[in-house]
């Protein structure tokens, strides 16, 4: 069984607290537990340091769960001239795929169809991006195992991968691969759970304020109890809202909006279906085939000014844009009608006064406020890791930590092969939906089981079991009921699905 040091809990959370509160010594508070914030908690962790990263909501609650659930390798970066992020992605999706999380990032075909509106020079374009790509994963040094060489397909080929695609002049379709990630929250837990293994603590709905260069007033949500904590450095990571804890900081969030739909509408497809923006260089639209027989389509890249909502929310003009571009490329329409759900999430981009927020940089930067505490903005999911090395470099220089340097590279996350946490084989008889979200920690959900029928899914023609919802609990730091519903799983895209389980959720959450 998983050793308890990987297994976040309400009964480790209160010991946490009761420990912090009682005055336990601290190297490095994070502030957010998003990726990039589970990400610097594990990279401070496996340096030997004593790391906190408290979160005021859950984990994965902002950003984090509302991407495109892709592992970039920064090919549309290339397209626009910043050769350095284009490569770091590149290589960034190679360690995911290959060392941290091979359970969690595999490789997605996507296809772009060969349509008779495509103009030859449109064609050309998408196919040297492509044989771009292939150069930035041969010098990322990913093998071609892992992520396939880009080629052309033939129309019956592209029909198959993708059915319900518009025959009428299909010529073929050129054929590519990503990184896709089973889901972006998992990841996130996956990352604070290994931190936890190394001796992290994580804490979630644990609001700080009052930040310093050396000190945090903590407040327990649930209690509404507070209480200081001293560390020798103080980190926000928490994306779109960095500047509720360093005022000075200025940030240009876009929304990034997905629709969710039976993938039946799409035909089952198995291979992402790639839609050219019009009038755009390098800018697609997509339909993923994704866990629980969906389909996301995505996205777009729309200016947020304003206040930061904690739920962003698609627009009616959003959602028009994406049914339009994709039927673009369909040989039946898609309406309003078929779409069961949507999403939308906030890049926290820097902001540099000009251009779209289509056009900004992805780059990230690590900066020092004037009472010392060290913020991470802009960036990207896939780089979460480069981000935690960068930020946490400049922590141990400036604040004289006694840290080994980063281990992370090659640290495989909880479930991934060579990670000893799981210590209960894998065999044939798992369900493969299991295995394809926990990877070799599947056994363990259903060992570590004390739930009735636990192998019996939460409601009929959703494919997470029983065992699943109290793992989240007792595992993955889950404590309501929308932790489990809506980020240790995600059938809360789909509002229906989220109506059905919720009863059976709050059978295992700890709070309310």
């Amino acid at each position: 069984m998983m050793p308890d040091n990987a297994a976040l809990n309400a009964a480790l959370r209160t010991a946490d607290l009761e420990a912090l509160a009682d005055g336990a010594t601290v190297d490095v508070l994070v502030i957010g537990g998003g990726i990039t914030g589970a990400g610097i908690a594990l990279d401070a962790a496996t340096r030997g340091l004593r790391v906190v990263c408290v979160d005021k909501q859950d984990l994965a609650f902002g950003t984090s769960r509302w991407s495109s659930k892709l592992v970039h390798g920064g090919l549309r970066y290339l397209a626009t001239g910043n050769v350095g992020i284009a490569r770091r992605s590149a290589v960034e999706r190679g360690i995911l795929m290959t060392r941290n999380a091979p359970h969690l990032v595999r490789a997605m075909p996507q296809l772009v169809p060969l349509l008779g509106s495509m103009r030859r020079r449109e064609r050309a374009l998408v196919r040297t991006g492509f044989l771009a790509g292939d150069a930035l994963r041969r010098l990322a040094g990913t093998p071609p195992t892992v992520l396939p060489r880009s080629r052309r397909v033939s129309a019956a080929h592209a029909a198959e991968l993708t059915p319900t695609v518009r025959r009428d002049g299909l010529d073929g379709g050129l054929l590519a691969y990503d990184g896709q990630l089973i889901d972006d929250a998992r990841l996130v837990t996956a990352v604070a759970r290994t931190a936890a293994q190394h001796g992290a603590t994580i804490l979630t709905y644990v609001a700080a304020s009052q930040a310093t260069g050396d000190t945090v007033r903590l407040t327990d949500q649930f209690s509404g109890e507070s209480f200081d904590v001293t560390a020798r450095a103080v980190i926000n990571a928490t994306g779109v809202w960095a500047a509720d804890i360093d005022a000075a900081l200025r940030l240009r969030p876009s929304r990034g909006t997905h629709l969710v739909f039976d993938a039946a509408a799409f035909g089952n497809p198995t291979a992402a279906l790639t839609v050219p923006i019009p009038g755009e260089l390098n800018r697609f639209v997509f339909a993923m085939p994704e866990q629980l027989g969906r389909v996301y389509l995505g996205l777009t890249d729309e200016e947020a000014p304003g206040p930061i909502p904690d739920v962003p929310q698609p627009t009616s003009a959003e959602i028009s844009f994406l049914l339009d571009t994709v039927n673009t490329a369909l040989g039946t329409a898609l309406s309003t009608a078929d779409v069961r759900g949507a999403y939308a999430g906030l890049r926290p981009l820097i902001d540099t006064g000009e251009g779209r927020t289509a056009d900004v940089s992805r780059n990230h930067a690590v900066v020092e406020s004037e009472t010392g505490v060290l913020s991470v903005i802009g960036g990207k999911l896939t780089e979460y890791r480069h981000m935690a090395e960068d930020v946490l470099d400049r922590a141990v220089r400036l604040r004289a930590l006694p840290a080994t340097p980063c281990r992370t590279r090659n640290m495989p996350l909880i479930g991934a092969p060579e990670n000893p946490g799981s210590d209960v084989a894998l065999t044939a008889d798992l369900p493969a939906s299991l295995v394809l979200r926990y990877g070799q920690e599947a056994a363990n959900v259903l060992a570590a089981a004390t739930c009735e029928r636990p192998a019996e899914p939460v409601a009929q023609g959703i494919d997470v079991i029983r065992a699943e919802f109290e793992y989240a609990v007792s595992h993955e730091g889950a404590l309501t009921a929308d932790d489990i519903v809506d980020r240790r799983t995600r059938i809360g895209l789909v509002a229906q699905d989220r109506d059905r389980v919720l009863d059976v959720a709050r059978e295992f959450a700890t709070h309310e």
